[in-house]
């Protein structure tokens, strides 16, 4: 099915073997379950920052019917590491692989892709915009269309692979922000990231040691399926769609409202091959369609 979709395979002249990619920061590097990796569309990788970050103290997840919140905190081992300990073993892996970049400052996301620009495994860079600023107080880079038009600028000129930027809809209209991801010559955008969450105990207190998380899982879907309609045919670059796909029927939807891609997230914490299920159903369903 995902074949027969041949013109949303390709991002800026990226191949992707099928439309099911692995989100960022549900199946790591992708290196644990290599099988599964090398059968999908692509990877995305899990975050990369500048300096090793240790992450968020526990818990770290918290489960609710709809789904689960998460406060990860992006740990990762920082670029250096990642580039002589995990990048030659990527180089393995049969399907396409995308670096996600995590930056504090317009300028950490130049570096970062400067130095993703010799990663020969990474065939292209998705940018993670929903971190918080530091030079402005915190908020996210990804709630103002100014920034995102910067932080896509300087990384597009720091690298010629294709640069998708994951967009965030915790307060902004993600058109607004796709359009200035388009304006600072993205190749692409990503929809949705997590929504913010918080969970109290029964003393009121916060549950996540991070205090804060993001929302994902089946409770996302509705909302992140309205941001790819709202977004899918009013920009002129592609859309990747993701937020509770946990079926090919949920992956379909996507692609139906103009995702020419999707990402699976939460369905791989439950089941790591969920994804490549996720991609057999989703052919299954094209086949019938088309019977």
């Amino acid at each position: 099915m995902g074949r027969s979709r041949a013109g949303g395979l390709r991002i800026a002249g990226c191949r992707f073997q099928n439309p099911v990619l692995a989100a960022s920061g549900t199946f790591g590097f992708g290196l644990d379950f290599p099988k599964v990796a090398s059968r999908l569309g692509g990877v995305v990788l899990k975050a990369v920052t500048l300096e090793p970050r240790a992450g968020n103290p526990p818990p770290r997840i918290w489960e609710f019917p709809g789904g689960i919140v998460n406060s990860v905190g992006l740990e990762n081992p920082g670029i250096e590491r990642f580039l002589s300990e995990i990048e030659p073993k990527l180089r393995r892996l049969e399907c396409r692989v995308v670096a996600n970049i995590a930056g504090f400052a317009v300028t950490e996301f130049a570096r970062l892709a400067e130095a993703m620009e010799g990663a020969a495994a990474v065939g292209a860079v998705e940018v993670n915009v929903s971190c918080p600023n530091v030079e402005k107080g915190g908020a996210l880079f990804g709630q103002n269309p100014g920034l995102v038009e910067r932080v896509t600028r300087a990384v597009r000129k720091k690298t010629r692979k294709p640069v998708l930027v994951k967009l965030t809809a915790n307060f902004v209209d993600p058109l607004e922000t796709a359009r200035a991801a388009e304006a600072g010559g993205a190749d692409g955008v990503t929809l949705i990231n997590t929504l913010f969450g918080l969970v109290l105990d029964e003393t009121g207190r916060p549950v996540l040691g991070g205090r804060s998380g993001g929302i994902s899982g089946p409770a996302l879907k509705p909302f992140a399926l309205y941001c790819v309609d709202r977004v899918a045919g009013r920009i002129g670059i592609p859309v990747v769609g993701g937020g509770g796909i946990m079926s090919g029927q949920d992956a379909l939807d996507f692609l139906n409202a103009g995702a020419k891609l999707v990402q699976v997230g939460t369905a791989s914490l439950h089941n790591p091959a969920a994804a490549l299920d996720i991609l057999r159903d989703l052919d299954r369903l094209g086949r019938s369609r088309r019977c």
